[in-house]
Parts: structure tokens; C-alpha cells; sequence
């Protein structure tokens, strides 16, 4: 399935990838390190790819522009740590999927 969104945690060395495809199932979740992270993203076809606005942000902002991929920097307000799932969460999701 082709990807079509991806999102991205902006870190200092490792960063979190998450993409989705056209009906809305995650086709993609894995961690890469800062070294990887730009032939990661050059492989698939253009798509929307979605970050945190941080110092950093702007950085790869640019370097994915380049590579043809459309990117939206979200308000840091709009991604609280809170808002992110934990790994009770994370297991609770993957035994109701099973269901």
C-alpha cells in the first residue's frame, strides 16, 4: 500500500515515523536514527509529511521540500506530550485490534 501522510517526532538522534496510507491504516511505524532518517523519507513517492514547529523543524523542512514531498509544520501546543500514546496505550490498541 502506498503511503500518503507521514508523520515525524522530531528528536535529537532518533525520530519516530508513522505513515499512513489513502484509507487511513498504518502502513509504516519505526524508529530511525538521524543518519537514516533522510534516505527514509527519499524513498517513497511524494506525500504530505506532518512535524512539530521546533528549532530543528525548519532544517528538514527544507530538505524534504526539496525532495518533492509537501510539509506542514504543526504548533508545538497541538502535540503535548500528553496527546501521545504510551505503551499501555500502545498495547491496549494491538489486543482490540486482534479482536
Amino acid at each position: 500500500m502506498q503511503i500518503t501522510t507521514v508523520g515525524i517526532d522530531v528528536a535529537k538522534n532518533v525520530f519516530q515515523l508513522h505513515g499512513v496510507g489513502a484509507r487511513g491504516h498504518a502502513v509504516l511505524s519505526r524508529r530511525v536514527k538521524r543518519q537514516q532518517l533522510l534516505d527514509t523519507v527519499a524513498n517513497p513517492p511524494a506525500c504530505v509529511i506532518g512535524m512539530e514547529a521546533c528549532g530543528s523543524a525548519q532544517h528538514w523542512w527544507r530538505t524534504f521540500e526539496q525532495l518533492g514531498h509537501t510539509v506542514k509544520l504543526m504548533h508545538p501546543s497541538t502535540s503535548s506530550p500528553l496527546s501521545r500514546p504510551t505503551r499501555m496505550i500502545v498495547a491496549m490498541r494491538k489486543r482490540s485490534a486482534k479482536r
